[in-house]
């Protein structure tokens, strides 16, 4: 690790202090700090490979940020192949005591991510849609590890680049496409890859993914929730490729095999 990220991991930043998920700051701040320093260090160095962020997917900012996340997203209601929704959580469980588990499962390396369960969606064109559903659980590591992840990237990105980026929308993007047209452009060509999510190359996005990040277990547990499968109608399924839609981390697998300066 070098010694500016020694720094931020210590006094320099808020982050990795070993209080517990009832740390009296205000959610989002120490991570959007740390994030920063993230982009930052990535934006300065195209070349640089970043080697000790697993203590962020853990620490209890991170965490505290991801419950945020995860509990006020729509799909909270919606539950994985536990049963256990947002509200559960809350009720059953307390959120402190299910941050605390989490943590220590991740510090602990003992953490596995359950299979998502499998529904189906209507399409626009009267076709279904695979969704895959993660428990509460995993979708709070996913958007930790999303946290940590997606400021390293980010700097990786042209400017004229806006899917599953944060503060970027299709909306955006027609802005630009007017604004190309009042220079004297005329051509807009749409295209698409079929089945994009469902074809991913897991040992494609990994490679790509180590070109930024040399921290084994953070590698690891992108792996492990590539890995993780499946569950339709109570039959577990391996998933050899693709990301199943749906999960925190799905968008940002196909940032990760495209992000290019």
């Amino acid at each position: 690790m070098s010694d500016k990220e020694k720094t931020a991991m210590t006094g320099d930043a808020p982050v990795n202090t070993g209080a517990g998920p009832t740390a009296p700051w205000r959610p989002g701040v120490p991570v959007r700090r740390m994030q920063l320093k993230l982009h930052q260090w990535a934006q300065a160095d195209a070349l640089h490979r970043f080697d000790d962020l697993y203590n962020l997917v853990f620490d209890p900012a991170f965490l505290i940020d991801a419950w945020h996340r995860v509990a006020g997203n729509a799909g909270a209601k919606t539950a994985g192949i536990d049963g256990l929704t947002v509200a559960a959580v809350e009720t059953r469980l307390g959120v402190q005591p299910f941050l605390m588990q989490i943590r220590d499962e991740l510090k602990g390396r003992t953490y596995r991510p359950a299979p998502v369960r499998r529904t189906q969606i209507p399409k626009s064109n009267g076709k279904m849609r695979d969704l895959g559903i993660p428990t509460v659980k995993d979708r709070v590591v996913q958007a930790a590890l999303k946290a940590v992840l997606e400021p390293v990237f980010e700097a990786d990105f042209l400017p004229v680049s806006y899917g599953f980026r944060p503060n970027r929308r299709a909306q955006d993007a027609i802005e630009e496409i007017i604004c190309l047209t009042r220079r004297g452009y005329h051509v807009v060509l749409e295209a698409d890859i079929e089945a994009c999510f469902d074809n991913i190359d897991h040992v494609a996005l990994m490679n790509r993914l180590r070109t930024r990040i040399s921290d084994k277990h953070v590698l690891a547990l992108v792996k492990a929730f590539l890995k993780a499968g499946v569950m339709h109608h109570g039959i577990a399924k391996d998933t050899a490729t693709g990301t199943p839609q749906g999960g925190i981390l799905t968008p940002p697998t196909q940032w990760a095999t495209s992000a290019s300066r």
